[in-house]
């Protein structure tokens, strides 16, 4: 793009005594501001016009990617299209405008939504009761365990501090129990890349009276779903644990089988990634959590208030636009999309277990390793062709993964274009390995030091000038 301003931040484009706007005329008077509440030395603001600030923010915004420019394989986060019938409805003034404090009876209909899709919930999960505190699905999670650590110490049962996590789960598990004061236990998954059975029977004899739950995320992270559920289930209730379930995978159960039916006692749903609200970028988010009956009493108190209430509208909104009918297509379509992306490019991209997957699967990077082309290297070489890269080196059970999730929204054109792209990086590897080593090259910055991006984030205009960048 031939732009002079393409790039540049806001501040090098100010100008001393350049405006874009005109105060209107003080009618009010002068008032003293408190000393305490005064600034030591004049805020450090960019003047510029107005066609200029729209240039800018412009431009910036171009340089965003999302669900709405372009398909979005990012594995193990469900980034599916967001129905604009959705924005409307939680842009409804009447539930845009209410405050948290203003009576009950003043926001009734609110509360009749939260009921309604509460019973929705409840249908699709096979849970009978859902709190809709938690503001976030890691916020679920650790609101769960709270729910199941008081389930135990209710019964007096206060030694059960130790909760069994498979070593695929997503790194939120391990962390939620830690924070709840729990002990982590890892059990191994086997060849096929679910739990190992014979090692989770080993755990539960050592440890048994000690075991206050199981975390399960199903399908699991290898996009594998966990044939052994009703096993597990009995094994870890019959030692008096309960069964957690992360709901971060549901996408593809919907419409196929229900967490409640296979012997989870508590789980939370993502609502901003199964049930489609706009969460790229770190939110917003929403991680309601579900019992069976008898467990609602153990809720904690998490918050005072009901969470992101704006991403509960447009979950409700989602489920009735697709009805009871179609909302069991949603599985399906995601399991179908993702077998077709990955029996398509199995030939150059080696997958180590090669089985039909649900949602996602994982490559062990490029198939032909002689190239010397990482994973890495494929996900910056997909930003030159419009795609956003997929999750990489997660999990952990494979040293170059590569993990892709196309939602059930994606066309087969889509899906099409992705593959053959996929296909052409992998020849690139091996016809220019450099032009992959070396990409993105369409980008308006090349590869940063990851690593000195996350330890020194440069965050702010002055502290660039401090550090004379």
């Amino acid at each position: 793009m031939n732009n002079r301003l393409y790039g540049n931040l806001i501040f090098e484009l100010s100008k001393e005594g350049r405006k874009g706007y005109s105060l209107p005329k003080n009618n009010y008077g002068s008032y003293e501001i408190p000393a305490s509440m005064q600034r030591a030395e004049e805020a450090n603001l960019p003047e510029c016009d107005e066609l200029t600030v729209v240039r800018h923010y412009t431009n910036l915004s171009n340089n965003n990617f999302g669900v709405d420019t372009g398909f979005y394989p990012l594995g193990s986060c469900t980034m599916k299209y967001n129905p604009k019938i959705n924005e409307e409805m939680a842009a409804l003034p009447q539930f845009q405008n209410l405050h948290p404090k203003q009576p009950a009876a003043t926001v009734q209909g609110a509360l009749a939504l939260v009921t309604l899709l509460e019973k929705s919930l409840c249908e699709l999960t096979g849970l009978a009761h859902f709190t809709f505190k938690p503001y976030a699905g890691a916020h679920g999670e650790l609101t769960g365990l709270m729910t199941i650590d008081n389930y135990h110490r209710q019964r007096g049962d206060v030694q059960r501090k130790k909760v069994i996590v498979p070593d695929s789960a997503h790194g939120t598990n391990p962390a939620s129990a830690a924070v709840c004061g729990l002990e982590i236990i890892e059990v191994k998954s086997n060849a096929d890349g679910l739990v190992d059975f014979a090692d989770l029977e080993r755990l539960v004899e050592a440890e048994g009276p000690n075991i206050a739950a199981m975390m399960m995320t199903n399908p699991n992270t290898l996009g594998l779903f966990e044939t052994s559920i009703p096993e597990i289930a009995k094994l870890i209730h019959d030692c008096g644990g309960l069964m957690y379930y992360d709901g971060a995978n549901l996408n593809p159960m919907l419409g196929a089988c229900r967490p409640g039916d296979m012997g989870f006692d508590v789980m939370h749903i993502n609502l901003h990634k199964t049930f489609s609200t706009p969460h790229g970028g770190g939110g917003p988010g929403a991680g309601p959590v579900g019992v069976r009956e008898g467990l609602q009493d153990c809720f904690p108190f998490v918050s005072p208030y009901y969470g992101n209430y704006g991403v509960m509208i447009r979950a409700y909104a989602y489920i009735l636009s697709l009805g009871r009918e179609h909302v069991k297509e949603v599985g399906p379509l995601a399991v179908l999309n993702a077998n077709y992306i990955k029996e398509s490019l199995k030939d150059v991209y080696e997958l180590p277990i090669d089985t039909i997957c649900c949602h996602e699967f994982v490559f062990d990077g490029l198939k032909d390793k002689s190239t010397g082309v990482t994973t890495m290297d494929v996900a910056k070489r997909l930003l030159d062709y419009g795609y956003h890269a997929p999750t990489i080196y997660f999990p952990l059970l494979f040293h170059e993964s590569l993990m892709i999730e196309p939602t059930e929204n994606e066309s087969k054109e889509t899906l099409d274009g992705f593959i053959a792209v996929m296909r052409q990086i992998a020849e690139e590897a091996k016809t220019n390995p450099d032009e992959v080593k070396s990409a993105p090259h369409t980008t308006p910055i090349g590869r940063v030091d990851d690593v000195l991006a996350a330890k020194h984030p440069i965050t702010t205009y002055k502290q660039m000038i401090n550090d004379n960048v």
